[in-house]
């Protein structure tokens, strides 16, 4: 894929980045989800166009942005859109809430919007789409060359339990508090393609593995591969995907750029020849338990050497790790 194939991303003076943020609509007097985006989302769109939608069900509305360069410009999209979603659910009685999960429930089974390719997701994951009350953050960074975007995924690998840690949201499920900073991230990885993406050796190595998941029928399309980092199937981007929604727009805002700068510094390692950690599956999974029981007031395990590490240590350290690309992207003093 080039970055002259996709509308709104062709002129590339790049590394450019977007984000999509998912909501949930809420009753204002039961404080409930309520399958009602439909009307938000009509209404929004009279002044967002294509820049927001619905989900995989009804009671989800998502924003996104333009691909922009600069943090300033980010926010502005952020915030704008943030707007208009609060007034156009209000108007129709309703709220919006930036949350991972719902903190009362709603209806027992979500229900799910209607169309071919849901009703394929329906039939092939059956009872986990019982559980889709949940909102992400995604971070789009410009990467059209997919073996890069790959080797860059290799290295990200590493850092998904911090980035876990730094949008926790989602500490409700099903009226109770789960005692997690993070029940999305329990909830999420259930389905067969979901979670930390596997280690791919090439581009070659990605298809191989994607071909074996359609075969098995454990993905609908490549469209529902659902790791938490991957190529963008429409977009000549690496996406990020690990994230809750956070409660703000500032906060997605210092996200996207910690991510950007991250895919930067990574980039660059591939350059040198760097091929990034090989961390073990087993590992990854229990510092991905770790951060999302603890959050960012606990130790998170640092998967690399193996021992456990506050998680504001390994921020710092994360800061320090990729300073250079922030500095290159005016991006220094907000972090």
């Amino acid at each position: 894929m080039v970055s002259g194939q996709v509308a709104g991303w062709d002129v590339p003076p790049g590394p450019r980045f977007g984000v999509e943020e998912e909501f949930l609509v809420v009753d204002p007097v039961t404080r409930r989800v309520v399958p009602h985006a439909a009307p938000v989302v009509a209404r929004a769109a009279a002044r967002l166009g294509s820049r927001v939608s619905g989900e995989i069900t009804k009671l989800h509305v998502e924003t996104r942005t333009d691909p922009v360069s600069s943090a300033g410009t980010l926010r502005e999209q952020l915030t704008e859109a943030r707007r208009v979603v609060v007034e156009s659910a209000a108007a129709e009685g309703l709220w919006v809430v930036a949350a991972g999960t719902p903190v009362l429930p709603g209806p027992s089974v979500p229900p799910v919007t209607e169309g071919p390719r849901q009703d394929r997701g329906t039939a092939t994951f059956r009872g986990l789409h019982d559980e889709l009350a949940i909102c992400a953050l995604h971070v789009h960074v410009e990467l059209p060359d997919r073996e890069r975007a790959l080797r860059v995924s290799n290295h990200l690998r590493a850092y998904l339990p911090l980035l876990l840690v730094l949008t926790a949201n989602s500490p409700y499920w099903d009226g109770r508090d789960s005692g997690y900073a993070s029940w999305r991230t329990m909830i999420w990885p259930r389905w067969p393609v979901a979670g930390p993406p596997p280690r791919f050796t090439s581009l070659a190595h990605y298809e191989q593995v994607v071909g074996m998941l359609l075969t098995a029928g454990a993905t609908v399309d490549t469209g529902t591969l659902f790791w938490d980092v991957r190529p963008s199937v429409t977009h000549p981007t690496l996406e990020v995907r690990v994230a809750d929604v956070p409660v703000t727009a500032q906060e997605s805002v210092l996200y996207a750029v910690l991510v950007r700068a991250l895919v930067v510094t990574a980039s660059e390692a591939v350059d040198r020849g760097d091929d990034g950690p090989d961390i073990p599956a087993e590992v990854l999974r229990a510092a991905y338990w770790r951060a999302a029981r603890d959050g960012l007031a606990g130790e998170l395990l640092d998967v690399r050497p193996g021992r456990l590490v506050p998680a504001r240590e390994l921020l710092a350290e994360l800061v320090r790790t990729v300073r250079p690309a922030l500095r290159a992207h005016g991006d220094e003093e907000l972090v």
